[in-house]
């Protein structure tokens, strides 16, 4: 047995259980402290605080290791698919031979939307970003499926397949609204990332090959996406979750919380900052110089990571997926060799390895997408669809242990009781 906490306290001494994790992560359960003390505790930005126990992702930031139910992200990243990947996350185990085959049925089944839903489309601006969009489609898509707003575990897995099926299938129609072009309906002949390549850039009478390297590509960052323990977003699929409200809202409310520059949009923001140097000609050393400059503001977008202090594990597969994409699509791009100087120029340099600031996975799923022609706006949503699976994952899971609703505390800092003045009377 662990011995429990022991906290003094206005002269009183308490005790908390101490609870250890299945990799020996140990946590102090204060869910009494309140009740034993009145006092709560303040912990900005959630960095020491634990807000559930969950089976799903293990991330060591120390040694740079992730784990989906256990299993390597190396692992799944080289043997496995997205759509595997999804199962083993949402339902704890690897598919059988015949599960996998349903599932991949019922995703095809599934990937048609609605032909109410295709009038949707037309009511968003050509500028509506495509995150706003996916959002408000991921709920409207609900509202064609009363079954979905009665949370029946009994049709779940139906569910999770229609969300996870159709968030390709409004992404690229997202898309091909922004340009102008006509919306491409998704092909039964094609598996999960082909089908998406094809809805993205086929056009009419020239539809698109996905190159299987390029869907490999593919398969990886929504892989290496798929879940990551508590991060904002998942949290607030979590929190949302905990209201009692149905899977589509849950996971619409994760892609406003992804939208986030800070969060999903980190790697959108490594391509503007490629933009910046490209078309201001800076010299790369002069600005790897002012990023070590604190005063200068200036930021090396991609690198370091809140977790891992250590190398991103997903970022060294990306690393290998972007060299043979690279190489194999001859892309001739400005912003990508500045990338890859930039890249050298950091890790030969001990001002960024002192610090652990390695690339993360977001310098180079942004270098993949944009080489295989997907434009900056579409890669926050591609997170999204990658994402999907884990926060398919967690609302089952909070589902299951019937967790109860979400409510954290704050520390009241305004004004001390006062009284009301009448309008004529201030100033």
């Amino acid at each position: 047995m662990t011995e429990p906490a022991k906290l003094q306290l206005d002269g009183k001494s308490f005790e908390f259980p101490v609870i250890v994790g299945s990799e020996d992560e140990h946590a102090i359960d204060i869910s009494a402290l309140r009740s034993k003390t009145g006092y709560i505790t303040l912990d900005d930005g959630y960095g020491n605080t634990g807000s559930c126990e969950s089976a799903i992702t293990f991330i060591d930031g120390e040694k740079g290791i992730l784990r989906y139910r256990g299993i390597p992200i190396e692992q799944l990243a080289e043997h496995s698919t997205f759509v595997e990947t999804a199962w083993l996350l949402i339902w704890g185990e690897l598919p059988t031979k015949a599960q996998l085959a349903r599932f991949s049925d019922l995703l095809t089944s599934h990937e048609m939307l609605h032909e109410g839903l295709y009038r949707h489309f037309d009511g968003f601006p050509p500028s509506g970003h495509p995150m706003a969009i996916l959002s408000a489609m991921i709920n409207a898509v609900s509202c064609y499926h009363p079954d979905i707003l009665l949370n029946d575990m009994h049709n779940f897995d139906d569910s999770a397949a229609r969300l996870l099926s159709k968030v390709r299938t409004i992404a690229a129609a997202a898309f091909k609204t922004s340009i102008g072009q006509p919306i491409v309906y998704p092909k039964p002949k094609f598996d999960y990332c082909s089908n998406f390549m094809h809805m993205m850039f086929s056009i009419p009478f020239k539809e698109c090959e996905p190159d299987p390297d390029v869907v490999r590509a593919l398969n990886q960052i929504f892989i290496l996406h798929a879940d990551h323990e508590q991060n904002c977003s998942t949290s607030t699929v979590r929190m949302v979750a905990s209201s009692g409200a149905n899977l589509f809202a849950s996971c619409s409310a994760g892609v406003c919380a992804l939208w986030g520059p800070l969060h999903g949009g980190a790697n959108a923001a490594v391509l503007d900052m490629l933009e910046h140097i490209h078309v201001n000609k800076i010299d790369l050393k002069d600005y790897v110089a002012k990023v070590k400059d604190k005063t200068s503001g200036i930021r090396l977008m991609g690198f370091g990571h809140r977790v891992y202090k250590n190398y991103d594990p997903r970022a060294k597969i990306l690393k290998a997926a972007a060299d043979k994409i690279l190489d194999k699509l001859k892309v001739n791009d400005p912003l990508l060799a500045i990338a890859r100087q930039l890249e050298e120029a950091a890790l030969k340099d001990s001002y960024f390895k002192d610090r652990n600031l390695y690339p993360n996975v977001d310098f180079y799923s942004g270098i993949i997408m944009r080489a295989i022609g997907l434009p900056v706006n579409m890669f926050t949503v591609l997170f999204a669809i990658g994402r999907m699976p884990g926060w398919i994952a967690h609302w089952k899971e909070m589902h299951d242990q019937k967790s109860r609703i979400q409510r954290p505390r704050q520390v009241y800092t305004g004004y001390q009781p006062r009284d009301y003045v009448a309008v004529d009377k201030r100033g």
